[in-house]
């Protein structure tokens, strides 16, 4: 539910019936804990949900958190194309800042169910742990695709750095008051740091 635009259909029919299953258990996952919570629901629950068994729910899922979060690879592209396919004009943290916004603020996903999703991760620890390192995850990628865009040469600290704070911002918006206007501070800073941010204050309280 945190992907901006689905995955590419499968085009086998082996493919194509096993990212059904995997979307039925996912679906049946996240009804039950919407319903009863995290930690009252339990594996073979859901798998008898998805009407298959738990061995066969656990050869498409490692564990229960692996079923509330299905789309990491989409995530890692998404952020990689928000860097490689931005607008003609934006700069690369203008793209990363709409695209944070975009996936992790107010994703573009119609399911209703998203506000009741989200206060789930939120209020689940091990859900919003989960959450956080398989975010975290793509620090390498990203960092990657803005060494590229910059020439940097490969393993640039400055890069590496750059990545995380980006990937970072999302764990501050969710603990903010104004999640998007947490958003668009912590990019701010990205963008003309410390010192440019606070000159800027200084020159407008006189």
């Amino acid at each position: 539910m945190t992907t901006p635009t689905p995955p590419a259909a499968p085009v086998g029919r082996r493919e194509r019936k096993k990212a059904a299953t995997r979307r039925a258990l996912a679906d049946a996952a996240l009804d039950l804990f919407l319903a009863r919570g995290y930690d009252a629901v339990t594996l073979h629950e859901i798998a008898e949900a998805a009407d298959v068994s738990t061995t066969t729910l656990l050869k498409h899922f490692p564990g229960k958190e692996a079923l509330v979060f299905d789309e990491d690879a989409d995530q890692e592209a998404g952020l990689v194309a928000a860097v490689r396919d931005r607008a003609p004009g934006a700069t690369v943290l203008d793209a990363l800042c709409a695209h944070v916004k975009s996936v992790r603020l107010r994703p573009a996903d119609s399911d209703p169910r998203y506000a009741d999703f989200f206060d789930l991760v939120a209020n689940t620890p091990a859900l919003g742990d989960y959450a956080h390192r398989m975010w975290m995850r793509h620090q390498g990628a990203l960092a990657r695709a803005i060494a590229d865009d910059a020439g940097a040469p490969p393993g640039d600290p400055r890069t590496t750095a750059l990545a995380r704070f980006v990937l970072e911002t999302s764990a501050l918006a969710h603990r903010a008051e104004d999640p998007e206007r947490a958003v668009d501070a912590a990019f701010d800073l990205l963008e003309h740091g410390w010192n440019g941010t606070a000159a800027r204050r200084s020159d407008a309280g006189r």
